[in-house]
């Protein structure tokens, strides 16, 4: 689908990384093999178009520049600067790749859904991609990220006003006040479930959700998304999600499930917060997308009428020793940024584990919140690459099963009380409509971080990993009070704050959580 302008635009696509990391990760490259060549972004830039600014060719490249790069692709300068060979999609005798299998169901369902003849929304992409340059896309992503998350609750405000009995979750944490775009209510935001035992019962509906018809300033919108989504080299899975039909809250979580496949979401409800986003940048209400897809509160709260997908959040906290340079027993918390390669909320800070909630290959069995959560846990911070469902299906029958699981999970497995799992709180987030289930993930044995501290990693959907004490209430309360949050993220985090002031006894000195506007 993409056309790369020199192998090494081509070899720096496959290593998943934007330019701006692999600037990041050729400075560490050189330090460690003692290089003295440096690279910037907009050199970077220039090598990779094959070209200098003015159109004409680059000329020699400076030689301790052409040993560095030689060095990390194992491959000469003159290789890397050359046009790569396209090559068709399919080899005789061999399956397409993944991405190009995805493509193609991302495109018929486009067809279908817009009234399209076949092939129609093939070409649609393939035109609206060349067009596109990724150094663009990615100046764009600066600028989307620099509309600070109060704009967005003010703009939604605005847009839906309220319902009784709902409102957006807001929140007061040591003098700093935070509100967010998740539309909850009072005993949602009370949780304190257990999602290790029997804190989760849920019953599946399989039937068809409804079927998205495309008007035309949605369905360009689709084409749009597929175009950009190819040039940038974000992962578009097509692998089913769990949709929400609906939800109770007594002191369990509890609700009605169904399914839709992710290339619905992402050419749907996924599409609003970009909409939204530029709309505020450019100080407009006219927001076609949202009119079309969620255009009141009434549509919000019909979950069995809209295909709402979702997923789980959660602050992670590590139980650490006493240390004779950062001081008494705490825990660690744990906040990442995510990276350019996710589908959405890019560049901004989140708890982690996050993810999807979907099923692997037990539908039934990975509905619980829970099982969603030890499988992030496992991908996103001890390294289980198998079960990243953005790589497409598990060969594996069962890819969490105890004789798979990572040293550090079967480690928690053998003691109950080593690890604590709930949910804190719930939402749904005006964002896109998505359903947000709030957890705190709790590493209670301290022995667990002289053990395996230095083998939490995160994983390609972060750009990096914070951590911060939960002794620390200053820096925690400057973290929170951060624009650079989604919505969801923060929303975890002040949930997860407010259980863990509960339950973590001295270990904990932070602020207490005022909830308010529910």
């Amino acid at each position: 689908m993409r056309t790369f302008r020199t192998v090494l635009e081509q070899k720096i696509h496959e290593r998943r990384m934007s330019l701006e990391e692999f600037v990041q990760f050729a400075g560490e490259f050189a330090r460690e093999h003692r290089e003295p060549g440096t690279l910037g972004l907009r050199h970077l830039q220039r090598l990779v178009t094959g070209k200098r600014e003015n159109g004409e060719p680059l000329g020699r490249v400076r030689l301790v520049t052409a040993r560095l790069l030689e060095g990390i692709f194992g491959m000469g300068i003159e290789e890397l600067l050359r046009e790569p060979v396209h090559e068709p999609v399919a080899t005789v005798g061999g399956p397409p790749g993944q991405a190009v299998v995805d493509l193609a169901v991302a495109v018929d369902w486009l067809d279908e859904r817009a009234g399209w003849s076949s092939g129609t929304a093939r070409e649609k992409v393939h035109v609206a991609a060349r067009k596109l340059e990724s150094d663009v896309l990615l100046d764009r992503q600066a600028w989307r990220g620099k509309v600070g998350r109060s704009q967005l609750v003010g703009a939604l405000r605005a847009f839906y006003g309220d319902v009784d009995g709902y409102g957006m979750y807001r929140a007061r944490f040591g003098g700093v006040d935070v509100a967010t775009t998740v539309l909850s209510r009072a005993e949602w935001v009370g949780l304190s479930a257990s999602l290790m035992d029997a804190g989760e019962r849920w019953t599946l509906a399989l039937g068809q959700a409804p079927r998205a018809e495309l008007g035309a300033v949605a369905a360009e919108a689709a084409v749009a998304r597929l175009a950009e989504s190819a040039v940038l080299g974000v992962r578009l899975a097509n692998l089913p999600l769990y949709r929400l039909l609906g939800f109770e809250s007594d002191g369990t979580v509890s609700g009605t499930l169904g399914q839709v496949p992710f290339v619905e979401y992402a050419l749907t409800a996924d599409l609003l917060e970009n909409e939204l986003v530029d709309a505020v940048r450019a100080r407009s209400a006219v927001l076609p997308l949202r009119s079309e897809y969620l255009p009141d509160l009434e549509a919000v709260l019909d979950l069995p009428g809209r295909g709402c997908a979702g997923g789980v959040v959660a602050l992670c906290a590590i139980a650490r020793p006493h240390d004779r340079f950062r001081g008494p027993a705490d825990y660690a918390l744990l906040v990442q940024e995510r990276s350019g390669h996710v589908l959405n909320t890019v560049g901004q800070l989140a708890v982690i584990p996050k993810g999807f909630h979907q099923p692997l290959n037990d539908l039934r069995g990975d509905s619980r919140i829970g099982a969603t959560l030890l499988r992030e846990l496992e991908e996103e911070l001890f390294g289980r690459g198998e079960v990243d469902t953005t790589l497409g299906g598990s060969r594996a029958a069962a890819p969490m099963h105890p004789g798979r699981w990572s040293e550090p999970m079967r480690w928690l497995a053998e003691d109950a009380g080593r690890l604590r799992v709930e949910c804190t709180g719930f939402g749904l987030n005006l964002i896109s409509g998505n359903y947000e289930f709030a957890g705190l993930v709790v590493i209670e044995d301290e022995e667990f971080w002289p053990r395996f501290g230095g083998q939490v990693e995160t994983n390609w959907e972060a750009a990096g990993l914070r951590l911060f004490s939960s002794l620390d209430g200053d820096l925690v309360t400057d973290l929170v009070g951060q624009e650079s949050w989604s919505n969801e993220g923060v929303f975890a985090l002040l949930q997860g704050l407010r259980r863990l002031r509960e339950v973590g006894g001295e270990r904990v000195r932070l602020p207490a959580v005022e909830v308010s506007g529910l």
